[in-house]
């Protein structure tokens, strides 16, 4: 107050106003005076020259001084150190203000490039097959088979095309030279001819040629790929039949009926192009003779069996289980064949097994399935020469017998390929009855020492047509009764087990 009253005394109003305009501009002096002096000792203010760098995998930030020579890396902006709390605030605000000023890496447009998985593998060691889905179009004048591509793509392997044999059986020449090639692509739209009828289920499309008409040709190469590659569509299936054989869709009617709800076209005759959602050109094959690997697809052989103890109406699940003091005899059948590797003695098998305890059948299978399926299943054993028709061991009943009898001539490999291994995933029981020397008819059309005899090996080694002329073609079977004996007794106690 006294400071005041001081002041207002020794200056007037406008004495005191010159005063301050007099302050403010010698305070403006001395700060240009300070700058002046020290400039020399002043240096330019670091520069902040941020820049995105990748390490292990995530984003880190740069700052780095212009006047100097090195970089002090910061940690990643979503674990700043707690310890330094101001800088780092100052250092996230400083990279908003840069990375603002960035153009974001997702505003860059790139060409996109859509992958496709091959339409056809070609690795399985037993068939080609192609699995194609989308606007599918089938063309059977040409053997044609086109996937339309609106839109860029790349397969893996860079291949458009392919040539595939639909039958489950490569590898084999002779088999493959009989089924018709088909072409599979991926084409754009304008290449391919427009759609005459349109359908709403899948195809399958598959060979009816190579070794078909024999049956176990006919099951292994042709019904279980069929049943393997069709049965998830649950019958909502259409088949397209190359190499159409009547006579074999009317042998297996019943199968073909229980597989697809369709008519079956015959695709090498249709001038109309079908279109589909999708087809198969091929079928699945497990790599086994009459086999179905459970751990690679989605049924076994017993579903198989299944499937067809419901095609044919079989009604017998299970052999019978014999048990001391009862009467009731096991049914045995006899598989005989009029050509070759038949039973020359067929009576003498027939009167010995009876004294045994069997009730014994002979037939030769026939065309006709259902009625020769009907039989097999209500038999307990089964016993034939090796041969086709011992396939319709796929018709026995649960804990059934099978025997094979194998001819004379290093007939061991393929017989336990053909039917000894498959047994073990149908619940049947295998034995084998290996024939002597003596009990091949070969005795009666070469010397004792003719090399058939002494060394069947270097037969083999000509080839397959050489060894089934002299092995196969030539050869029956004298079967003896006594030697032959233990393995009818081994069957009876398989039955008791």
């Amino acid at each position: 107050m006294m400071y005041d009253d001081l002041l207002a005394r020794s200056f007037s109003k406008h004495e005191k106003k010159k005063l301050g305009y007099g302050a403010f501009f010698g305070c403006l002096l001395i700060a240009l005076s300070f700058c002046t002096v020290f400039k020399p000792y002043l240096g330019p203010l670091p520069a902040l020259n941020l820049k995105q760098s990748m390490a292990a995998g995530f984003k880190m930030l740069m700052v780095r001084d212009t006047s100097g020579s090195y970089s002090t890396p910061l940690a990643p902006l979503t674990h700043l150190s707690e310890t330094n709390t101001s800088s780092s605030q100052q250092t996230v605000k400083a990279a908003k203000i840069v990375t603002d000023k960035m153009e974001p890496v997702t505003n860059k447009t790139e060409p996109v490039i859509k992958k496709m998985e091959p339409l056809c593998d070609v690795t399985e060691r037993r068939g080609d097959i192609c699995n194609i889905n989308g606007d599918v179009r089938i063309q059977g004048n040409s053997s044609s088979v086109f996937l339309v591509s609106s839109e860029m793509s790349i397969l893996a392997g860079k291949n458009n095309s392919w040539s595939i044999r639909p039958y489950a059986r490569k590898g084999d020449r002779a088999a493959m030279s009989q089924i018709k090639e088909w072409s599979v692509k991926l084409s754009g739209r304008d290449e391919i001819p427009p759609c005459n009828k349109n359908q709403s289920v899948p195809a399958i499309l598959f060979s009816q040629g190579g070794y078909t008409g024999n049956h176990f040709h006919d099951f292994s190469d042709v019904v279980i790929p069929l049943y393997l590659t069709s049965r998830q569509y649950n019958g909502e299936v259409q088949f397209l039949i190359t190499d159409k054989r009547p006579w074999w869709i009317a042998k297996f009617k019943a199968i073909l009926k229980n597989l697809s709800r369709y008519e079956l076209i015959d695709i090498d005759r249709e001038e109309e192009v079908h279109c589909f959602p999708s087809v198969v050109v091929g079928l699945k094959r497990d790599v086994r003779e009459l086999s179905i690997d459970p751990s690679k697809y989605s049924y076994s052989m017993s579903d198989f069996r299944e499937f067809l103890r419901s095609c044919y109406s079989l009604k017998k699940a299970n052999a019978i289980k014999l048990r001391d003091g009862r009467r009731k005899k096991p049914q045995l059948l006899i598989i005989s064949r009029k050509r070759t590797r038949s039973f020359t003695n067929i009576g003498e098998i027939t009167k010995m097994a009876s004294r045994l305890g069997y009730k014994v059948t002979v037939a030769e299978p026939t065309m006709n399935v259902s009625k020769f399926a009907e039989l097999v299943n209500s038999c307990d054993v089964l016993m034939g020469v090796h041969g086709a028709g011992l396939t319709n061991v796929v018709f026995l009943p649960k804990n059934a017998i099978l025997i094979q009898v194998v001819p004379f001539g290093g007939f061991e490999w393929i017989a336990r390929t053909d039917f000894g291994e498959p047994t073990k995933d149908m619940n049947v029981k295998y034995l084998e009855y290996k024939i002597s020397t003596g009990e091949s008819t070969l005795v009666q059309q070469y010397p004792p020492d003719h090399v058939v005899f002494k060394d069947p090996y270097s037969i083999q080694k000509q080839g397959w047509i050489a060894f089934k002329s002299v092995y196969m073609d030539k050869q029956n079977v004298k079967l003896d009764v006594n030697r032959f004996r233990p393995t009818l007794l081994k069957a009876l106690e398989l039955l008791h087990q």
